[in-house]
C-alpha cells in the first residue's frame, strides 16, 4: 500500500509536464483570440494581412498541441513513472500509443466501423435521427492518422501506463547471444508492440461501457451546477498538501467530468479542452458551454490567488513578533507576489495549513465558495493558474461577455475576509505562524546562496541517502532510503517554505517557482544532472 501511495504521487508529478507547456500555450492562445477580436484591437488591426497571418500561424501551433494531448501524456505518464532509461520508456510510450489505438482500429474494423460508416451522413442512411447520427459519430476520431476511439487523455494515460509496466520489467532483460543485440533497453519497444496492440483491442471491447460510466460521472457533476465547482475548489485545496490535487484536476479538464462539446462533428470532452478549443475555434462553441466548462478553471481562482492569499500574507506578517518580522515579511513577500502573478500558491499556503487546521480548512471552503459565485455569476474565464496572468488575457481581453470584473469585486470582499480572518485565528489559537515559533522550534536563519546546494543534500541524509531527484513547479521532490535521516530544520534553512513527507521513501521540500533551479544545482552536485 505504501509503495502504492508512492507511485501515486509520482504519477501525479508526471501529469505536471504537458500540463506547464498547455497552460503557456494557452497563454498566447488566449492572446492571439484578444489580438484577433476587433472589439479589442479595433476593426483597422483586424484587417491588417501580416500581423493577422503570424496570429493565424500561433493559433495553428497551439491547436496542434491540444490536438496531441493524449500522445503528450503517454509520454510524460512513462517518464514519471520509469525507475531508469527514462528516454527509452519515452520513446516506447509513443510507440505503445499508436500500437494501442491500431489494436482498437482493428477491433473497430471487425465489427464494420470505419471512418467512412461512421459519419453523420452514413449513421443517418443507416436509419438513425440527426441528433443521434452526430453524437455517435463524434465517438469515434482520427489520431495520428488512425480511425479509433476517442478515448481522449485517458487513452495516453492507458498507453503511458501499460507501457512503463513493460518497461520497468524488461528494460535489463537479457537474451541469448544470438540475438543479445535485441536485449535489455531495445527490448522494451519491441515487446510494447507486441503487448499494446493486443490491449487495444480488450480496451475497444470495453470502452463503450467505461466511456458510458465517465460520461455518467460528468452528467452528474454538470447537473450539480455550482455545488459541483464548490465541491472541486473546495477538495482541490484540501489535497494541496498530498501533492494529489494534480490527478483531480486533470480528471476535470480532459475528461467527460469537465463536460462535453461537439466541434466540427468531434467530442470534445474535459472542461480545459473545451475552453482552449472555444479559442481555437472562435463561435463553434457555445458560450453557455464554455461557461460550464469554466467553472471548474481559472476563474474560481482569482479572487483567492489575487486578493485572498495575499492578505492572508499580511496577516501573517503582522502577526509576528517585532524581531522577526524582517525574515517573514522577505518570506510571506515572495509568496505573495507570486500567487498575485501566476496562481502558484504553495510557497504561503505552507506557511499556515500544517501548523492550524483550521485556516487549512476554512482557506479550503472559503476556495469552493469562491469557485460557486464565479459559477453563480455566470464568469467564462478559462486556463488553469488563476492569477493576474489568466485574468488579463482570458478575463479582461475576453472582453464583457467573461464578466470578469465580478472577480475584482469578490476579490475585493475575500482581501478583508481573509486578513481579518486569518489575524483572528492566530491570536486566539496562538497559531505559530512564521515568526510566531517557539525559540526552540522557530525557522533557522537561512544559509548562504553559495552553500544552499550541499545544505540542501546534508538535510536529505547526504548523497548515499538519496534515490532520485526530481521537481514540479513549487515542490523539490525526493525519493531517499531511509526517511530517519531526513532532518527538517536542515532543509529550512536553505530557504524551504515547508517540508511534506508522502510515503516512507518519498519526501517533498516546498521551495516556490525556484525549485526547478535549485532541482537542477541538486542534480549537478549528486553527479545525475
Amino acid at each position: 500500500m505504501k509503495n502504492l501511495g508512492s507511485q501515486v504521487h509520482a504519477f501525479g508529478k508526471a501529469l505536471m509536464m504537458p500540463i506547464s507547456v498547455i497552460a503557456a500555450a494557452g497563454i498566447f492562445l488566449g492572446l492571439a483570440a484578444a489580438m484577433q477580436n476587433p472589439a479589442v484591437t479595433g476593426e483597422a488591426f483586424a484587417d491588417m494581412q501580416v500581423p493577422q497571418l503570424v496570429i493565424g500561424f500561433i493559433r495553428k501551433v497551439a491547436g496542434a498541441l491540444f490536438a496531441n494531448l493524449p500522445l503528450f501524456f503517454a509520454v510524460a505518464s512513462a517518464i514519471g513513472l520509469a525507475k531508469a532509461e527514462k528516454p527509452t520508456a519515452a520513446f516506447a510510450a509513443m510507440i505503445g500509443y499508436l500500437a494501442m489505438n491500431v489494436g482498437i482500429s482493428a477491433t473497430l474494423a471487425a465489427k464494420g466501423l470505419t471512418a467512412a460508416t461512421t459519419t453523420p451522413e452514413a449513421l443517418q442512411q443507416a436509419g438513425m435521427d440527426q441528433t443521434t447520427a452526430m453524437m455517435t459519430s463524434a465517438e469515434y476520431i482520427d489520431m495520428l492518422g488512425v480511425f479509433t476511439y476517442n478515448t481522449s487523455v485517458l487513452g495516453g494515460v492507458i498507453a503511458g501506463l501499460l507501457t512503463v509496466v513493460l518497461h520497468n520489467r524488461f528494460y535489463t532483460q537479457q537474451l541469448p547471444t544470438a540475438i543479445a543485440f535485441f536485449g535489455g533497453r531495445r527490448f522494451v519497444p519491441i515487446v510494447t508492440v507486441v503487448a499494446l496492440p493486443l490491449a487495444g483491442v480488450l480496451l475497444a471491447l470495453i470502452w463503450p461501457t467505461l466511456g458510458s460510466g465517465i460520461a455518467w460521472i460528468g452528467e452528474m457533476i454538470g447537473k450539480s451546477g455550482q455545488y459541483g465547482a464548490f465541491l472541486l475548489g473546495a477538495c482541490e485545496r484540501l489535497l494541496i498538501p498530498t501533492g494529489l490535487h494534480h490527478i483531480l484536476n486533470e480528471t476535470v479538464r480532459f475528461t467527460p467530468v469537465g463536460g462535453s462539446a461537439t466541434v466540427d462533428g468531434q467530442t470534445l470532452v474535459g472542461a480545459l479542452n473545451i475552453f482552449n478549443a472555444s479559442l481555437t475555434n472562435p463561435g463553434a462553441i457555445p458560450d453557455d458551454t464554455v461557461r460550464t466548462a469554466t467553472q471548474f478553471l481559472a476563474q474560481g481562482k482569482i479572487p483567492v490567488m489575487m486578493f485572498g492569499l495575499p492578505a492572508a500574507a499580511l496577516a501573517i506578517y503582522h502577526a509576528a513578533r517585532p524581531q522577526h518580522k524582517p525574515r517573514v515579511k522577505a518570506l510571506v513577500l515572495a509568496g505573495a507576489l507570486t500567487s498575485f502573478t501566476t496562481g502558484i500558491t504553495e510557497p504561503l499556503e505552507f506557511c499556515f495549513i500544517f501548523v492550524s487546521p483550521v485556516l487549512y480548512l476554512m482557506h479550503a471552503l472559503l476556495t469552493g465558495l469562491s469557485f460557486m459565485l464565479m459559477s453563480v455569476l455566470h464568469l467564462m474565464i478559462g486556463n488553469v493558474q488563476g492569477g493576474a496572468i489568466d485574468l488579463v488575457v482570458f478575463g479582461i481581453l475576453g472582453g464583457s461577455k467573461t464578466h470578469w470584473w465580478w472577480t475584482l469585486a469578490l476579490g475585493a470582499i475575500y482581501a478583508p475576509v481573509y486578513y481579518y480572518g486569518f489575524r483572528w485565528v492566530i491570536a486566539r489559537m496562538n497559531v505559530e505562524t512564521p515568526g510566531r515559533e517557539s525559540d526552540d522550534e522557530r525557522k533557522p536563519e537561512a544559509v548562504a546562496a553559495d552553500e544552499r546546494t550541499h545544505v540542501i543534500i546534508s538535510g536529505l541524509g547526504g548523497q548515499a541517502n538519496i534515490e532520485e531527484v526530481d521537481c514540479c513547479f513549487t515542490r523539490l521532490r525526493v525519493r531517499v532510503r531511509d526517511m530517519k535521516e531526513v532532518v527538517d530544520q536542515t532543509l529550512l534553512t536553505t530557504g524551504a517554505n515547508g517540508i511534506n513527507r508522502v510515503s516512507d521513501h518519498d519526501v517533498q521540500v516546498i521551495y516556490g517557482p525556484q525549485v526547478e533551479k535549485i532541482a537542477n544545482e541538486v542534480k549537478t552536485a549528486l553527479g545525475v544532472a
